[in-house]
């Protein structure tokens, strides 16, 4: 559908504000986005006794049926943690051998976004050790504590802290041993390099040594000064990214690259549509084939095999028939289903303040217009890939997910099992983005193993990647606003339709405010993705700022200072501004510069980009992009350059051209040959500004720098054409001038 006749039926008509919000009143913060975790779990497989004892052996098994609110809570599913305190014990996270080396114990991940690194830095500053003696163990759910899972940008702000903490508590401890060893004053010792040493006497000794192997017993102190930021020695520099070498050369094994002795490959068998069921099903043919198991156990059917080829071969074997349910609703007509729909409540999200029809009465001008954001796929490196193993009373599972605790607990409920009979481990994946919270394809592995009583790994094609995974919500966003001659915003209305409520607050100063998250029955799955609706939420309101200054006959930043009272988020603007030299090169039909920025998980970034528009094709080129970001103290500059610079780049596709297109139930567009995704030749010039602010805590950095790109390149688009696009994406084939 063009966008002429989206903006045609789509008219950009504010809906009432829900009834029981009362002036004043916030909602909750919540991110409703995350639909993964709050869906009905994948599989529910029957209980077969005979096959289960077949792999736990005999004896007496009890199960505890929860109701399902509490199950929900103790898998971690449906609900994002149960609860469970941070340990106490510095031993839970810290242990230093007798040979030196450092083994540091977090449930968090690491998915290319180098935490392992920035983690290392954080227990190496305070435990005064080199960071090359630390090993972090990762993602392990029988060695590490509790963590609910990597993502929402809280690696820095919530385990860098707490490992900081158990390391200097760690020091404590071993300072307080060697002056008890010596017979001195502990004030007088200093620690640097792995041992400890008495300037008066000369001795030292290094923390093995002192330990000879034992565990550090203490608990952690509730308040521990940590070293000041302006005192770093290793945090807040840059430090190459741990075992960077084994990435680069092929020794690091992904979940998609282990093999176990014995292993079989699992294919699974996929509805012909959403919602299809399955009617008849005939087996004989693939389970005729020597060395194949096939499974067929409710709404699931897989294979395993000794080879993936056969497999495969297998899996075209069985004969199956579906019945399809009507799906109506096409990619082609999604921004109208979106608008017209019913919310399923009174809204998730946002904020009433003020008056909006005094507001708008005391405007100058008034804006009314809406904005579409398409669905669009995680698209990550590292296809789902699993694989289980059935050993010892016990299901062992190495998979790529960003919530290892949750995947135990969804592989506990699959299979009747209690938790503790469940492993799961993380090896370093490829990529992820919010899109791998969720275990079908460890259960599906899991599955097939507990049938062919072997290891079986299962590692997704593209095409189920692209189909079966969930995706960024789709989104209507309608903005009403008014303005005085002076340029000052009088009010701000803002409806997010289905996309989400993470960063729907303006950040603006405007008295007189409704903002309203409104859920709709979604048409795919749906889940968490980089940013959750931020991104949306951003394209829609900086669009919209620029529209306003255009209102005013101002300059985009000159408006938007005015109308801002955040020191930081100024800063960040006013920087981005300098270093693009914002302002001092004029329009031109085909070049044009935009600007366009916000706040969200703690972070503040601004961004401009320059764009360049072929007269004859219409297409969008991003010639230039600098982006300016603050986050508070910098741990490492490199790592945060990579993370601001990876997010423009990621940016770029959900901006021009990335949008899954869907009808009769099925995705049109399910590999990489159909579905266009940012290229080499796509990448722009990429200046990154860091704002370090040794004064503040650290804040995450593996959203916020995604969220002005697209406000941004939308914004010069229209200075250098008039065009204003408010559909994401927003050039899938060039723009018509």
């Amino acid at each position: 559908m063009s966008r002429k006749k989206i903006s045609s039926v789509i008219a950009p008509t504010i809906r009432p504000a829900p009834a029981g919000l009362k002036p004043g009143a916030t909602t909750p913060k919540i991110e409703p986005e995350r639909y993964e975790l709050f869906s009905s779990p994948a599989y529910h497989f029957d209980l077969n006794r005979r096959e289960f004892f077949k792999i736990l052996g005999g004896g007496l098994l009890i199960v505890c049926v929860l109701p399902r609110a509490e199950a929900g809570q103790e898998s971690g599913r449906r609900g994002f943690g149960r609860g469970e305190q941070m340990p106490k014990e510095i031993s839970a996270w810290l242990h230093i051998g007798e040979n030196g080396k450092v083994t540091v114990y977090t449930g968090k991940v690491e998915m290319g976004q180098n935490i392992r690194t920035s983690l290392t830095q954080a227990v190496a500053e305070e435990l005064r050790v080199a960071p090359e003696s630390i090993q972090m163990v990762m993602g392990d759910t029988d060695l590490t504590p509790f963590d609910m899972g990597t993502f929402g940008s809280r690696t820095t702000p919530t385990m860098n802290p707490e490992l900081r903490k158990a390391a200097a508590a760690a020091l404590d401890a071993l300072l307080d041993m060697a002056a008890k060893t010596w017979g001195v004053d502990r004030s007088k010792l200093s620690a640097a390099g792995g041992k400890i040493t008495d300037p008066v006497s000369g001795r030292s000794t290094q923390y093995a040594q002192l330990l000879k192997g034992k565990e550090l017993a203490q608990t952690i102190p509730a308040e521990d000064p940590l070293v000041p930021a302006d005192q770093w020695n290793v945090m807040g520099k840059p430090l190459p990214k741990v075992d960077g070498r084994d990435f680069v050369t092929g020794k690091h094994k992904y979940t998609s690259d282990l093999k176990l002795p014995g292993m079989l490959y699992g294919k699974v068998l996929r509805p012909s549509s959403f919602g299809a069921t399955l009617t008849s099903i005939d087996t004989k043919d693939a389970e005729a084939i020597e060395g194949v198991t096939v499974v067929h156990d409710g709404d699931f059917v897989g294979v395993a095999a000794p080879t993936s080829a056969l497999a495969a071969r297998a899996l075209v074997a069985i004969h199956a028939e579906w019945k399809s349910s009507p799906q109506q609703i096409s990619s082609n007509i999604l921004f109208e289903y979106l608008a017209s729909a019913t919310s399923i409540d009174s809204g998730g999200g946002g904020r009433r303040l003020g008056s909006i029809e005094q507001g708008m009465a005391s405007a100058m001008a008034h804006s009314e217009q809406t904005y579409n954001v398409a669905y669009i796929a995680h698209t990550p490196l590292e296809p789902r890939a699993a694989v289980a193993e059935w050993k010892d009373d016990k299901l062992n599972v190495w998979t790529g997910t960003q919530r290892p605790f949750g995947v135990k607990g969804e592989l506990a409920a699959a299979f009747h099992i209690p938790e503790d009979q469940v492993r799961v481990r993380v090896p370093d994946t490829g990529a992820a983005y919010g899109g791998k919270h969720t275990g079908e394809c460890a259960i599906e592995a899991a599955r097939l193993a507990r049938a062919a009583n072997r290891p079986v790994k299962l590692v997704w094609t593209r095409e189920e990647e692209f189909t079966w995974a969930y995706f960024r919500p789709a989104g209507v966003i309608e903005v009403k606003a008014g303005v005085r001659k002076d340029g000052t915003i009088t009010a701000w209305e803002f409806h997010n339709y289905n996309s989400g409520s993470s960063g729907i607050d303006t950040p603006y100063d405007v008295a007189n405010q409704l903002i309203l998250f409104h859920p709709v029955k979604d048409l795919l799955r749906q889940g968490s993705y980089r940013g959750l609706a931020a991104t949306a939420n951003h394209f829609a309101r900086e669009s919209h700022m620029d529209e306003l200054a255009q209102i005013s006959k101002m300059d985009p930043l000159a408006f938007r200072l005015k109308n801002l009272k955040n020191d930081r988020l100024k800063a960040v603007f006013q920087a981005a501004a300098e270093k693009f030299g914002w302002g001092k090169t004029p329009a031109t039909p085909d070049r044009g510069f935009g600007i366009a920025g916000g706040v969200e998980k703690g972070g503040y970034v601004a961004t401009c980009a320059e764009v360049k528009i072929d007269s004859k094709s219409g297409e969008v080129k991003i010639v230039r992009v600098v982006a300016a970001f603050e986050c508070g103290a910098v741990v490492n500059p490199d790592g945060l350059r990579n993370q601001v610079e990876g997010a423009n780049i990621m940016g770029i596709g959900g901006a021009l051209f990335e949008a899954i297109e869907f009808a009769d139930g099925r995705i049109l567009n399910p590999r990489l040959a159909k579905y266009r995704v940012p290229r080499f030749s796509d990448v722009p010039a990429i200046e990154v500004v860091l704002v370090d602010r040794k004064d503040l805590p650290s804040a995450g950095a593996g959203e916020t720098p995604l969220i002005g790109l697209a406000p941004a390149v939308g914004n010069a688009i229209f200075n250098a054409t008039g065009v204003r696009l408010r559909s994401l994406p927003m050039a899938p084939n060039g723009i018509k001038l």
